[in-house]
């Protein structure tokens, strides 16, 4: 099937965001790039976790990856 003209994918949203199976929508949290040595063990491990984009949020990340949903 052709790619319908005149829609592309966003790539930076591309990079950071991930589409589960069920739809919901995955992304990284802050904090974990640098400082790492003043927070906890018990704080970076969290931060190595995924957590969910929140509903009201989810339209527009949707909207910038057109073809994955």
């Amino acid at each position: 099937m052709r790619r319908p003209k005149g829609i592309k994918t966003k790539k930076s949203v591309l990079k950071r965001f991930k589409i589960t199976g069920t739809g919901k929508i995955l992304r990284t949290r802050a904090g974990r790039r640098h400082l790492l040595t003043g927070k906890s063990a018990k704080r970076r491990r969290s931060l190595g976790k995924r957590a969910l984009v929140h509903k009201t949020d989810e339209y527009r990340v949707k909207a910038s990856l057109p073809f994955s949903h």
